[in-house]
């Protein structure tokens, strides 16, 4: 799994990402750990997140303060224990839940233990690496997890930093001859990395017609082109031919087929990649996401038929019915998803979607507002839940749902004005043309070209 930054976040993160920074800025703490949580919950590569997360915490805790347990030895409880069960199983989904106990202490030793091996399972290694660094700024003195970082740091000849690892140990225990011993070797493995590394500078040059080089530096690029995007896929089904039970290979040439959107074959290799997983539940949404990408795939092609022939009576037929079976399909998939997990926000809000979708409203609304629960997804679900009471001609609770998702909203982004558009129109059903204006207004004032704003705004004058 990649460690990604800012720029990698999807539409969705990035907004939430500007809402915790703003949240940050206000000193509302408390809403920014609520965002950011959700944030790592979608992207566990994100380390700038996580950090913020933890000075968040930190604020709140009041500082670097540890907990003690009995005789002053700080304790994970059996919250912890539990967790560590889970890791080994399937370290993915232990993190939001390490995350959460450290909500309650940011500098728990074995919290940030189980953090570190957690992440390096996961080959996230500077998110492992913060772990760490965090028991050290609250406790320097545990030279069993100083000296497990400074191991890390070695092992990635990261020399530098394991030296000055080393030296916070012996200030708290200078007789540790271990440390004094990792300190000086540290050292001289820093000067002499140093000089290999000045020795080998040119190296890119020699290597530079090196096929070898040119893979390594392809594999190494964040961005590649449709044709180079082929030419692994070819290079991994050869590998995946030879093998075709090694996971990472698997896993590999379903990511290929989802980079150049062959959504049937990308759910066909996800679905034996969480076959061979035993049980990995972020291969399973993989695979069930991409069998809903490959049917709308399929649906648009039938679409564009019937535009190119509108007046293909069967074609037109064929549509429909498969629009009918489309809405039923994603209720009958949402639904089997609550009935596994059935306290997952996440899954209440698609099955309130697909039962909105269907035209099942009243289905829809506990679906609905068992979904509100996620901090970061609430937004769109008030939205939504407006949207149902209106469908439903119950427009003081739809306007209420739409009024609680305005107070989440600060900066007048899409959704923002989405949400007011949508409260301006259910003011002018209920014949309350002043309220409704006032909603308009505030988008005409920001974005005069949003939909029908303006028109709207400007006749009120004449």
């Amino acid at each position: 799994m990649p460690e990604i930054s800012e720029k990698e976040l999807a539409a969705a993160s990035k907004q939430l990402w500007l809402k915790a920074l703003t949240a940050v800025q206000i000193s509302n703490h408390t809403y920014a750990i609520s965002l950011l949580q959700g944030i790592l919950g979608d992207n566990p590569g994100f380390l700038e997140a996580r950090k913020l997360l933890r000075k968040c915490e930190l604020q709140l805790a009041g500082g670097a303060k540890k907990k003690s347990g009995l005789f002053g030895l700080q304790t994970g409880g059996m919250g912890l224990m539990k967790i560590q069960g889970v890791a080994k199983k399937d370290p993915l989904a232990a993190l939001p839940l390490i995350e959460k106990e450290l909500e309650k202490d940011p500098l728990n030793e074995a919290a940030n233990d189980l953090l570190f091996d957690v992440c390096l399972k996961l080959e996230l290694s500077d998110s492992a690496a913060f772990a760490l660094e965090t028991v050290r700024s609250g406790a320097p003195e545990n030279a069993k997890l100083m000296k497990k970082l400074a191991a890390f740091y070695t092992s990635r000849e990261m020399y530098d930093l394991a030296g000055a690892v080393y030296n916070d140990i012996i200030k708290h225990h200078p007789t540790d001859g271990e440390a004094i011993k990792g300190a000086k070797d540290s050292s001289a493995r820093a000067s002499m990395h140093k000089q290999r590394w000045d020795e080998n500078a040119n190296m890119r040059d020699l290597m530079r017609d090196s096929s070898q080089f040119e893979e390594l530096e392809k594999a190494s690029r964040t961005g590649l082109t449709r044709e180079q995007l082929e030419e692994r896929r070819e290079k991994t089904i050869e590998k995946y031919n030879a093998n075709p039970n090694h996971l990472a290979t698997v896993k590999e040439l379903a990511g290929l087929y989802e980079q150049l959107e062959d959504w049937h074959n990308a759910q066909s290799f996800y679905q034996w990649a969480y076959s061979l997983s035993n049980g990995d539940v972020a291969l399973e949404t993989k695979a069930s996401a991409m069998k809903d990408k490959a049917i709308d795939a399929d649906l648009q092609e039938l679409e564009k038929a019937v535009a190119a022939d509108p007046n293909n009576a069967e074609l037109s037929a064929a549509l429909d019915t498969r629009r009918n079976d489309r809405l039923q399909e994603q209720v009958h998939e949402a639904q089997r998803r609550v009935d596994q997990n059935p306290t997952d926000p996440q899954l209440r809000y698609e099955l309130g979607s697909a039962l909105y979708q269907a035209g099942d409203l009243s289905g829809a609304i506990p679906h609905l507002q068992q979904a509100t629960r996620n901090p970061h997804i609430r937004t769109k679900v008030l939205l939504l839940l407006g949207r149902t009471f209106k469908g439903k001609a119950m427009f003081d609770l739809s306007i209420k749902q739409l009024a609680d998702a305005l107070a989440d909203l600060h900066a007048m982004d899409g959704t923002k004005k989405e949400v007011l558009y949508e409260k301006g129109l259910i003011h002018e059903e209920m014949g309350d043309r002043t309220s409704a204006l006032d909603c308009f207004k505030q988008i005409y004032e920001v974005d005069y070209g949003y939909r029908d704003v303006a028109k709207r705004v400007e006749s009120s004058y004449s």
